[in-house]
Protein backbone atom coordinates (compact mmCIF):
# COMPACT_ATOMS: atom_id res chain seq x y z
CA UNK A 1 0.00 0.00 0.00
CA UNK A 2 1.28 3.47 -0.78
CA UNK A 3 0.46 6.77 1.32
CA UNK A 4 0.33 9.79 -0.89
CA UNK A 5 0.27 12.80 2.13
CA UNK A 6 -1.92 15.97 0.45
CA UNK A 7 -1.73 18.14 3.23
CA UNK A 8 0.53 21.41 3.37
CA UNK A 9 2.52 21.81 6.65
CA UNK A 10 1.31 23.82 9.76
CA UNK A 11 4.44 26.26 10.03
CA UNK A 12 4.86 30.08 10.62
CA UNK A 13 4.88 32.33 8.16
CA UNK A 14 2.24 29.98 5.79
CA UNK A 15 -0.09 30.88 3.79
CA UNK A 16 -3.62 32.00 5.23
CA UNK A 17 -7.04 32.84 4.13
CA UNK A 18 -6.75 36.80 4.10
CA UNK A 19 -8.04 37.63 7.58
CA UNK A 20 -7.06 34.41 9.36
CA UNK A 21 -4.22 34.80 11.57
CA UNK A 22 -1.37 32.89 10.98
CA UNK A 23 -0.20 29.96 13.26
CA UNK A 24 2.15 31.16 16.02
CA UNK A 25 4.50 29.29 17.66
CA UNK A 26 6.88 29.77 21.49
CA UNK A 27 8.94 27.40 22.96
CA UNK A 28 7.37 26.36 26.28
CA UNK A 29 10.20 24.01 27.66
CA UNK A 30 13.64 22.86 26.78
CA UNK A 31 15.79 20.47 26.54
CA UNK A 32 18.50 22.41 28.17
CA UNK A 33 16.90 23.89 31.20
CA UNK A 34 13.43 21.04 31.63
CA UNK A 35 14.98 18.20 30.67
CA UNK A 36 12.58 17.36 27.67
CA UNK A 37 11.35 19.64 24.54
CA UNK A 38 7.76 21.02 24.47
CA UNK A 39 5.92 24.08 22.20
CA UNK A 40 2.77 25.99 22.72
CA UNK A 41 1.14 26.70 19.40
CA UNK A 42 -1.75 28.64 18.57
CA UNK A 43 -3.78 28.75 15.50
CA UNK A 44 -7.23 29.26 13.60
CA UNK A 45 -9.49 25.99 13.12
CA UNK A 46 -9.32 26.94 8.99
CA UNK A 47 -4.94 26.90 8.86
CA UNK A 48 -3.77 24.74 5.87
CA UNK A 49 -5.01 21.72 4.86
CA UNK A 50 -8.54 21.21 6.94
CA UNK A 51 -12.05 20.34 6.63
CA UNK A 52 -15.20 22.93 7.06
CA UNK A 53 -18.62 21.56 8.44
CA UNK A 54 -21.95 22.59 8.29
CA UNK A 55 -21.56 25.31 11.23
CA UNK A 56 -19.10 27.07 9.62
CA UNK A 57 -21.60 28.91 7.56
CA UNK A 58 -25.06 28.01 9.27
CA UNK A 59 -26.39 28.99 12.66
CA UNK A 60 -27.90 25.58 13.27
CA UNK A 61 -25.78 23.58 11.01
CA UNK A 62 -24.07 20.67 12.47
CA UNK A 63 -20.17 20.99 14.08
CA UNK A 64 -17.84 18.19 14.35
CA UNK A 65 -18.85 16.66 17.20
CA UNK A 66 -21.98 14.99 15.12
CA UNK A 67 -20.08 13.23 12.48
CA UNK A 68 -18.46 9.60 13.39
CA UNK A 69 -14.84 9.45 12.24
CA UNK A 70 -15.62 6.88 9.54
CA UNK A 71 -17.16 10.13 7.93
CA UNK A 72 -13.97 11.52 7.08
CA UNK A 73 -12.90 8.26 5.14
CA UNK A 74 -14.00 6.36 2.09
CA UNK A 75 -13.08 5.95 -1.79
CA UNK A 76 -11.75 8.84 -3.81
CA UNK A 77 -11.43 9.79 -7.00
CA UNK A 78 -9.52 12.90 -8.76
CA UNK A 79 -10.79 14.75 -11.60
CA UNK A 80 -8.17 16.77 -13.90
CA UNK A 81 -9.89 20.46 -14.22
CA UNK A 82 -6.27 22.19 -14.94
CA UNK A 83 -7.33 23.50 -18.07
CA UNK A 84 -10.52 24.59 -17.12
CA UNK A 85 -11.65 27.92 -19.83
CA UNK A 86 -11.88 31.37 -17.53
CA UNK A 87 -11.49 29.69 -13.87
CA UNK A 88 -14.98 28.57 -13.24
CA UNK A 89 -15.28 25.07 -13.74
CA UNK A 90 -18.56 24.08 -14.77
CA UNK A 91 -21.56 21.68 -14.41
CA UNK A 92 -20.42 20.35 -18.52
CA UNK A 93 -16.70 20.03 -17.45
CA UNK A 94 -18.07 17.47 -14.86
CA UNK A 95 -20.69 15.56 -16.31
CA UNK A 96 -18.77 13.36 -18.36
CA UNK A 97 -17.19 11.91 -15.31
CA UNK A 98 -20.97 11.14 -13.80
CA UNK A 99 -20.29 7.23 -13.10
CA UNK A 100 -16.81 7.97 -11.56
CA UNK A 101 -18.14 10.80 -9.11
CA UNK A 102 -21.22 8.41 -8.46
CA UNK A 103 -18.94 5.77 -7.24
CA UNK A 104 -16.89 7.75 -4.67
CA UNK A 105 -17.55 9.08 -1.65
CA UNK A 106 -14.77 11.99 -1.55
CA UNK A 107 -14.50 13.90 -5.02
CA UNK A 108 -10.85 15.90 -5.61
CA UNK A 109 -10.75 18.44 -8.37
CA UNK A 110 -7.08 18.91 -9.70
CA UNK A 111 -6.82 22.40 -10.36
CA UNK A 112 -2.95 22.63 -10.55
CA UNK A 113 -3.20 25.86 -8.30
CA UNK A 114 -1.09 24.25 -5.29
CA UNK A 115 2.02 25.04 -7.46
CA UNK A 116 1.87 28.75 -5.86
CA UNK A 117 1.11 27.56 -2.81
CA UNK A 118 3.87 30.28 -0.82
CA UNK A 119 3.46 33.22 -3.08
CA UNK A 120 0.95 35.87 -3.71
CA UNK A 121 -0.31 33.81 -7.04
CA UNK A 122 -2.40 31.57 -4.60
CA UNK A 123 -4.85 34.34 -3.40
CA UNK A 124 -5.26 35.50 -6.72
CA UNK A 125 -8.12 34.03 -9.63
CA UNK A 126 -8.43 30.46 -8.20
CA UNK A 127 -10.74 28.49 -9.98
CA UNK A 128 -13.87 27.64 -8.27
CA UNK A 129 -16.80 25.76 -9.34
CA UNK A 130 -19.90 27.32 -10.50
CA UNK A 131 -23.27 27.60 -8.58
CA UNK A 132 -24.77 25.35 -11.45
CA UNK A 133 -22.04 22.71 -11.00
CA UNK A 134 -22.29 22.91 -7.27
CA UNK A 135 -26.27 22.16 -7.35
CA UNK A 136 -25.27 19.15 -9.35
CA UNK A 137 -22.71 17.57 -7.11
CA UNK A 138 -24.77 18.53 -3.76
CA UNK A 139 -27.36 15.72 -5.60
CA UNK A 140 -24.71 12.71 -5.09
CA UNK A 141 -24.58 12.75 -1.65
CA UNK A 142 -20.93 13.09 -1.78
CA UNK A 143 -18.99 12.66 2.02
CA UNK A 144 -16.95 15.23 1.49
CA UNK A 145 -15.55 17.40 -1.94
CA UNK A 146 -12.06 19.12 -1.43
CA UNK A 147 -9.51 21.30 -4.14
CA UNK A 148 -6.01 22.31 -4.37
CA UNK A 149 -6.96 25.95 -3.41
CA UNK A 150 -7.44 28.24 -0.41
CA UNK A 151 -11.17 27.72 -0.59
CA UNK A 152 -14.03 26.46 -2.74
CA UNK A 153 -15.68 29.94 -2.97
CA UNK A 154 -13.72 33.05 -4.96
CA UNK A 155 -12.46 35.53 -2.27
CA UNK A 156 -14.92 38.54 -3.39
CA UNK A 157 -17.59 36.03 -3.01
CA UNK A 158 -20.86 37.66 -1.34
CA UNK A 159 -22.56 34.80 0.00
CA UNK A 160 -20.53 32.31 0.28
CA UNK A 161 -22.53 30.28 -2.19
CA UNK A 162 -20.75 27.25 -3.13
CA UNK A 163 -20.00 26.88 0.82
CA UNK A 164 -23.53 26.93 1.20
CA UNK A 165 -24.92 24.63 -1.09
CA UNK A 166 -22.53 21.71 -0.28
CA UNK A 167 -22.42 21.76 3.24
CA UNK A 168 -26.25 22.41 3.42
CA UNK A 169 -26.32 18.80 2.16
CA UNK A 170 -24.04 17.33 3.95
CA UNK A 171 -21.21 17.25 1.71
CA UNK A 172 -18.00 18.58 4.10
CA UNK A 173 -15.56 20.86 2.28
CA UNK A 174 -11.83 20.21 2.10
CA UNK A 175 -9.77 23.23 1.37
CA UNK A 176 -5.92 23.80 0.55
CA UNK A 177 -5.26 20.30 -0.32
CA UNK A 178 -1.92 19.99 -1.85
CA UNK A 179 -0.75 18.50 -5.41
CA UNK A 180 -3.24 15.99 -6.32
CA UNK A 181 -1.73 15.51 -9.82
CA UNK A 182 -0.45 12.07 -8.74
CA UNK A 183 -3.61 10.71 -7.93
CA UNK A 184 -5.21 11.29 -11.54
CA UNK A 185 -6.69 7.82 -13.16
CA UNK A 186 -5.88 5.86 -9.47
CA UNK A 187 -8.42 4.15 -7.09
CA UNK A 188 -7.57 5.64 -3.65
CA UNK A 189 -9.12 5.65 -0.09
CA UNK A 190 -8.88 8.99 0.96
CA UNK A 191 -8.64 9.94 4.42
CA UNK A 192 -8.62 13.45 6.40
CA UNK A 193 -9.08 12.82 10.22
CA UNK A 194 -9.99 16.12 12.18
CA UNK A 195 -9.14 16.78 15.43
CA UNK A 196 -11.43 15.82 17.95
CA UNK A 197 -12.34 19.01 18.84
CA UNK A 198 -15.63 20.51 21.06
CA UNK A 199 -17.91 22.34 18.95
CA UNK A 200 -15.78 23.17 16.07
CA UNK A 201 -17.09 24.43 12.65
CA UNK A 202 -13.58 23.19 11.32
CA UNK A 203 -10.50 21.57 11.88
CA UNK A 204 -7.16 21.38 10.28
CA UNK A 205 -6.67 17.46 9.18
CA UNK A 206 -3.61 15.53 7.55
CA UNK A 207 -5.61 14.50 4.62
CA UNK A 208 -3.74 10.99 3.13
CA UNK A 209 -4.13 9.32 0.09
CA UNK A 210 -4.36 4.80 0.05
CA UNK A 211 -3.59 3.72 -3.08
CA UNK A 212 -3.58 -0.04 -3.64
CA UNK A 213 -5.83 -1.10 -1.07
CA UNK A 214 -6.91 -4.53 -0.39
CA UNK A 215 -11.18 -4.43 -0.77
CA UNK A 216 -11.16 -1.03 -2.85
CA UNK A 217 -14.35 -1.51 -4.83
Amino acid sequence: MQVIDLSHKIEAGMPCYPGTPAPFFREHCSLEEDGFAEQIFSMSTHTGTHVDMPSHIFRNGLSLDAFDIDRFAGRGIVLDVRDVSGGIIDIELLRPSFSLIKACEFLLLSTGWSRYWGTSGYYECYPVLSTEAALWLAGFGLKGFGMDTISVDASDSPDFGVHRILLEQGTLLIENLADLSPLLHRNFIFCGFPLKLANAEASPIRAVALVDCVGYS
